[in-house]
């Protein structure tokens, strides 16, 4: 029965059922959030999650991960982003009931009267300090400091892993070019993030928690940063193993496992194997399916989008704030579309121009 309780953890944890569920889950507690926050239900699911948790450090192999000194703040880091986010969210579904009832939300029913920064932010301050420091103590006594020796060209460590930060960085660069993931997709994030005022100005939600009033703004921050941010510094750190090889939460990093595994760019797939013909000499004519498809998908779906779900947002944002969101929602879910693909199918390249160092 063991046995059979891991495997079934192993098969979930693979990267391709890993990252699909966690957005169906995510989805479904955004559906059902008003009964999911409740305190009666996340108490048992926080509880069994506990229980999971120290059953599964029985297992050596698990253990070896999850207590290695570089991984303990990533485990404490899962904890409290899962509990932030059930705060932030039951403070939301509950401020929802309040205005639909026409109350105030509770932030501004809560308001408390002007108060000096001194002596009451400084004193706050001095007390979050000396406890803090009493922490960061305990932990340098209890908890050896992740040091090696110093770095050796002849021996590098494998896995060979950025800082947990740049994690998610590195997972991108196994799925596409470096000029891709390490300058197009990280030059998105901050564009994204500059031009959020000028995209969204929607002034509900603004010092207080909700839900209702911002629901796809919510949604896609959420997923952007839970799913294709928090989830990769997970798989980074406690699936991939040597050689870059994804491993079972129970499995032995083995350096020997050995993956058969050919990835295969979409031109090959279209003229090779389902065509039975050479590729073409003509890189245009060679790349000519990759670029329709690239070129369908940023230039098609969003004036499809504009036409059924999107049509509010096309209505309120205008032309060219629809169209710069749409660009960057799109360019977005690029990154799991690629991910899954990559997995499933072992597609390597949409497009494949190794000649002009261009890859997507």
């Amino acid at each position: 029965m063991v046995e059979a309780a891991k495997a079934i953890v192993t098969f979930l944890t693979q990267p391709e059922w890993l990252i699909t569920l966690s957005g169906i889950a995510m989805a479904l507690f955004f559906w059902k959030r008003d009964q999911l926050v409740h305190p009666r239900v996340m108490l048992p699911v926080a509880l069994a999650s506990t229980l999971f948790f120290v059953l599964s450090c029985l297992n050596d192999n698990f253990r070896a991960i999850v207590t290695k000194p570089d991984n303990i703040p990533i485990v404490l880091l899962l904890v409290f982003v899962g509990f932030l986010f059930w705060l932030a969210m039951y403070q939301a579904v509950e401020n929802d009931k309040r205005i639909a009832n026409g109350l105030p939300p509770q932030e501004a029913a809560d308001e408390p009267a002007k108060v000096t920064v001194w002596p009451n932010l400084v004193y706050t301050e001095m007390i979050c300090i000396i406890l803090m420091t009493v922490g960061l103590v305990i932990w340098s006594v209890f908890i050896k400091a992740p040091l090696e020796e110093p770095a050796d060209p002849s021996d590098s460590p494998n896995p060979s892993k950025a800082p947990w930060y740049f994690l998610g960085l590195q997972e991108m660069l196994v799925y596409f070019d470096p000029w891709l993931a390490g300058v197009v997709f990280p030059g998105l994030i901050i564009v994204g993030l500059v031009a959020i005022p000028f995209i969204d100005r929607n002034p509900k939600g603004s010092g207080y928690y909700t839900f209702a009033e911002r629901k796809f703004a919510i949604s896609v921050f959420c997923f952007g940063f839970l799913v294709l941010w928090v989830l990769m510094v997970m798989l980074g750190t406690f699936l991939r193993g040597p050689n870059w090889n994804f491993f079972g939460p129970y499995e032995h990093w083995d350096v020997h496992k050995l993956v058969p595994l050919t990835n295969v760019n979409l031109s090959e797939y279209i003229y090779v194997k389902w065509m039975g013909q050479q590729l073409p000499e003509s890189i245009l004519v060679r790349e000519g399916p990759g670029f329709v498809l690239i070129g369908l998908y940023f230039l098609a779906l969003p004036p499809l989008m504009a036409k059924t779900f999107f049509k509010n947002f096309l209505r309120d944002l205008g032309f060219i704030r629809y169209n710069l969101m749409a660009f960057l929602f799109l360019f977005m879910l690029f990154l799991p579309i690629k991910m899954v693909l990559r997995w499933t199918m072992n597609l390597k390249y949409i497009v494949a121009i190794p000649e002009w160092f261009f890859n997507i």
